[in-house]
């Protein structure tokens, strides 16, 4: 009779469990006039980028909890907007005709699926239907749409592309380089006889005898860039390896070193040319500029649209 009780128990415990997670899943987690965003559709919203934080801070617990929930919360928001947007939409009465949203859904069964049973099985495996992946796409192609109209493409004036650019130096500067090639021969623990250093040494009196650079690397070096002989291109020394910058900086351009010893390896390199450090001209950042100051200015512009919209709608966050 105890045992029965005790099954009796964890079957109600076990029903309660699935009956909570059932209520969570679809609690709400936010209201828009009419429209609800449950707490189902945020989780289906951030999936992809939850695996990715699993696979980045899944041995960090802490740091992983504070990021998922960041995320969480931006993905709330995300659905708290799109929802404004559709509502303004139908408000202002206008029309997408369907034909389009058909055409749309077909070029991207089409680019992703094999046929329609494809798609049919990726949906159902998560928990979506056909009639939900189409709403999905109608949705985004109106707020797409509507984000075109109120936040239009801003206009970079040189002015002010220049203003950044003297208030910015900083973020220009770049520190010194070298552009080098390399030749490596890895050291073994069977290398007991110093043979791998006879070998790099021969090879600095075949360059004194004339032999070319890149043409010994090609043929003997054991580094990831002996196919382009040896040659690595520019690199800021910060980023060279520290037992190589050292010789890098006794060195003229065409002029090689001897062999340089790691614990790891054996080296030998041949310094093509040094760049000091220096702020990059505008002309060679001037359209990364220009596109920084549009998104700063179309976040902005889009900002102001959406805090106009929620000053004429209900919300309510649970």
């Amino acid at each position: 009779m105890k045992y029965f009780s005790t099954m009796v128990l964890a079957g109600a415990v076990f029903c309660s469990a699935i009956s909570a997670r059932a209520e969570l899943a679809n609690g709400i987690q936010a209201i828009v006039n009419d429209s609800i965003v449950t707490y189902q559709q945020v989780e289906m919203y951030t999936a992809q980028g939850e695996e990715f934080l699993r696979q980045q801070y899944g041995k960090q617990p802490q740091e992983y909890q504070k990021r998922l929930m960041s995320m969480r919360n931006q993905g709330l928001e995300n659905l708290v907007t799109r929802q404004l947007v559709l509502q303004d939409f139908k408000s202002s009465g206008f029309h997408v005709p369907e034909s389009i949203i058909d055409d749309i859904v077909q070029e991207r069964v089409r680019a992703r699926f094999q046929d329609r049973v494809e798609l049919t099985k990726k949906l159902q495996s998560e928990g979506l239907t056909f009639e939900s992946f189409r709403k999905e796409i109608r949705d985004q192609l109106i707020f797409d749409e509507m984000r075109r109209k109120y936040v239009p493409e801003p206009i970079i004036s040189p002015h002010k592309i220049e203003a950044y650019y003297q208030g910015h130096a900083v973020d220009f500067k770049v520190a010194d380089q070298v552009k080098y090639r390399v030749m490596v021969f890895n050291r073994t623990p069977t290398d007991t006889d110093g043979t791998t250093k006879k070998r790099a040494e021969e090879i600095v009196t075949q360059l004194k005898d004339g032999a070319t650079f890149a043409d010994m690397a090609k043929t003997y070096s054991e580094g990831p860039t002996r196919n382009e002989g040896g040659e690595v291109g520019w690199q800021e020394l910060s980023v060279v390896n520290k037992a190589l910058v050292e010789h890098l900086a006794k060195l003229k351009a065409a002029e090689y070193s001897g062999v340089i010893e790691t614990p790891e390896a054996y080296f030998i390199i041949q310094l093509e040319e040094r760049k000091p450090s220096h702020i990059k001209p505008l002309n060679d950042v001037r359209d990364d500029i220009e596109k920084n100051l549009m998104v700063q200015e179309s976040n902005r512009k889009q900002e102001e649209w959406i805090a106009r919209l929620k000053k004429k709608t209900f919300i309510r966050y649970f």
